[in-house]
């Protein structure tokens, strides 16, 4: 059980709202690529009218290229809005602090990319995360908590789980939804289960993926993307190193999978590798340690079709290649008509595949539509997200005090 913003007075109330709009960055342009995240936190946003309201997200990893602030962001949030919002170049100084300190009802308030705070790149138990600097510096400037970034749900960063391991909180108006769906999906999900992996967030996925298989959620895995590569890899397919992160312990834990649930895996025969720009297809043997893989080829494309066909719950998360360029979205754009006609229970997440949804006008032909991503594997395996867990013990706090 837990509380929505529905059982609070909000009015002018200085309000930590916690969202996700961690978008896609296009690679080459730098531009914010897809903002359905962005578009949803509007919907909390508006619900909290006459609040003093302190939105608050990250967007990307440190390190990657998707890790920018979130002066973009704010841009696109008030267009959507249609209400000003001041953009704060900070996090936990003087400035954002002095900001929020001299708020009034109504006013919204974007603060920089969370991650610019080191304490936000580390999970923490929620006690511990109560009293990292970062939610020591804020909270005392809060009335409430309200955590709307069900994309970041797995995570028990301090801005998840140290805001409302404090304050009175309640889930947004797309956490509380999401949860109501996915509930309803879970309980008329039929066999087969297929589900379709890609993307390259390879260390989150491999324990989902044992524990989708082990709930019954998975009879048929099919691979694409970064993980697929990796699994490629751990068969002994792809000879040469990938070049990603911690990659001799990912290989081993995938190779462990395929060796535990022979029958569950299927891997790409074929691929289209980059070749200056141009698409070119050939058969995953007659790959060399400089070919730039990029998308799905012909015959896998056509196989994993195939799969979904005769599926009763497909779950794809992840895009199937390079998407973002047009010669490299066929396998993406491909799999998911095969999604749209199929007669299964159709579940899409992640912001690429949100975006691509978009691209290709299918969203209307998916059964449920979520932006997130780990999180939404890791609910639908039956596993205790963080921040639900935090919600719940905030709901049982609050209702001892009242």
């Amino acid at each position: 059980m837990i509380l929505t913003i529905d059982d609070f007075d909000v009015r002018n109330k200085v309000t930590f709202l916690r969202v996700d709009m961690n978008c896609p960055i296009d690679p080459i342009t730098m531009e914010i690529a897809g903002t359905k995240r962005i578009e949803e936190a509007t919907e909390t946003i508006n619900a909290l009218n006459d609040a003093k309201i302190v939105v608050a997200s990250h967007q990307g990893r440190v390190g990657n290229k998707d890790y920018t602030s979130m002066k973009k962001h704010s841009a696109v949030l008030e267009k959507l809005l249609g209400k000003k919002i001041q953009y704060v170049e900070d996090v936990i100084g003087t400035l954002a602090s002095d900001k929020i300190k001299k708020m009034k009802k109504g006013e919204i308030i974007l603060l920089d990319n969370l991650r610019l705070c080191a304490e936000e790149n580390y999970e923490f138990a929620p006690n511990d995360a109560s009293n990292t600097i970062m939610v020591q510096r804020l909270v005392k400037l809060f009335d409430i908590c309200v955590l709307d970034s069900f994309p970041s749900a797995h995570r028990s960063h301090p801005s998840i789980v140290g805001f409302s391991n404090i304050l009175p909180s309640c889930a947004g108006k797309i956490v509380e939804r999401e949860i109501k769906n996915l509930n309803k999906i879970i309980t008329v999900a039929k066999a087969p289960h297929v589900v379709v992996l890609g993307g390259s967030k390879v260390i989150d996925r491999l324990e989902a993926i044992k524990l989708l298989i082990n709930n019954g959620r998975a009879d048929h895995v099919l691979l694409t993307g970064v993980i697929g590569n990796v699994f490629m890899r751990a068969q002994g397919r792809i000879k040469s190193p990938l070049g990603i992160k911690r990659e001799e312990e990912v290989v081993a834990k995938a190779h462990s999978l395929i060796g535990t649930y022979p029958d569950v895996f299927s891997t790409p025969v074929d691929v289209a590798i980059n070749k200056e720009g141009d698409r070119v297809e050939l058969d995953v043997r007659d790959l060399n340690k400089y070919d730039e893989i990029n998308d799905l080829g012909p015959k896998t494309i056509e196989y994993y079709n195939k799969i979904i066909s005769s599926a009763g719950t497909v779950f794809m998360s992840g895009p199937a290649g390079f998407f973002e360029r047009d010669n490299f979205s066929v396998g993406t754009k491909s799999i998911l008509n095969s999604l749209s006609r199929s007669m299964a229970t159709s579940i899409v997440s992640g912001g690429h595949l949100n975006y691509a949804l978009k691209k290709y006008k299918l969203v209307n032909k998916i059964n449920h539509i979520s932006t997130a991503g780990g999180a939404l594997i890791l609910y639908l395996t039956g596993k205790k997200l963080p921040m639900i867990e935090s919600l719940e013990n905030a709901a049982i706090r609050y209702k001892k005090q009242v």
